[in-house]
């Protein structure tokens, strides 16, 4: 993939959404509150303007800008869908909450690949979050907001992979090592907390806080992977014959 493929796919994306319809707001939802609590610190998270990355995507490839500006598109749907669903269950949003204060800061003290590297461990652990929220409550509204937003998590973590991949190409196998490390140690230490913090929420859900962690650990190795280009590819596996004379 290259950087106008992934514009030509967030167009695409932008293209059916604008055909979709939107999510039968007005029947209402029922959330249990733990499970809403959740949600308004989820919300918070995707309602950033984007502004610091596509600042400093700027900088670079324009063609790159454009998909970048369309993706920070996407987490504000992300954030305006939730908030929709917070008032259909009769849920206030929220305006703050320390884990997306610090996720910011974090975020916004270097460059480009190091917000990019703390955006992608924000993206994994979202995937599973809201695969939870999908598959753990038996509210319709609830189940069709949370595959909708994970249907794009499960697209802007290759995107920003390509990207990452691109930007370490240039470091060295020992330096690169050392940061996959340092990488891996921020990601279970964000996961941990997640776990902590939405523990109560994710039982409700159906999924245990080390279930929880270890499907994130999953997700970030196989992140990794694309990132250094040795993911491995599918197998090729011939279909066997039907044995003869069985029916």
């Amino acid at each position: 993939m290259t950087h106008r493929h992934w514009l030509e796919d967030f167009e695409s994306e932008a293209g059916r959404r604008r055909l979709r319809e939107e999510p039968p707001w007005s029947g209402g939802a029922r959330l249990d509150p733990d499970v809403a609590r959740s949600i308004q610190r989820f919300q918070v998270g995707e309602a950033g303007d984007g502004a610091n990355l596509v600042a400093k995507a700027a900088g670079g490839d324009a063609v790159y800008l454009a998909a970048v500006k369309l993706f920070v598109a996407e987490e504000q749907n992300h954030a305006r869908m939730l908030g929709e669903l917070l008032r259909a269950a009769g849920v206030p949003t929220i305006t703050s909450h320390w884990s997306d204060t610090v996720f910011v800061r974090l975020r916004r003290a270097l460059g480009l690949r190091l917000e990019l590297m703390v955006l992608l461990i924000a993206e994994v652990v979202a995937l599973r979050y809201y695969r939870a929220l999908r598959d753990g409550t038996a509210d319709p509204l609830v189940t069709r907001v949370a595959g909708l937003i994970l249907a794009d998590e499960e697209r802007h973590v290759p995107f920003h992979c390509h990207r990452l991949r691109l930007g370490f190409e240039t470091l060295g196998k020992p330096a690169r090592a050392l940061v996959f490390g340092a990488w891996r140690f921020l990601l279970l230490g964000v996961t941990i907390t997640v776990a902590a913090d939405h523990g109560r929420a994710l039982r409700k859900l159906g999924v245990g806080r080390l279930v929880f962690v270890a499907d994130v650990v999953t997700a970030f190795e196989a992140a990794l992977a694309r990132i250094r280009g040795d993911e491995p590819k599918p197998r090729h596996v011939p279909k066997r014959a039907r044995p003869r004379g069985l029916f």
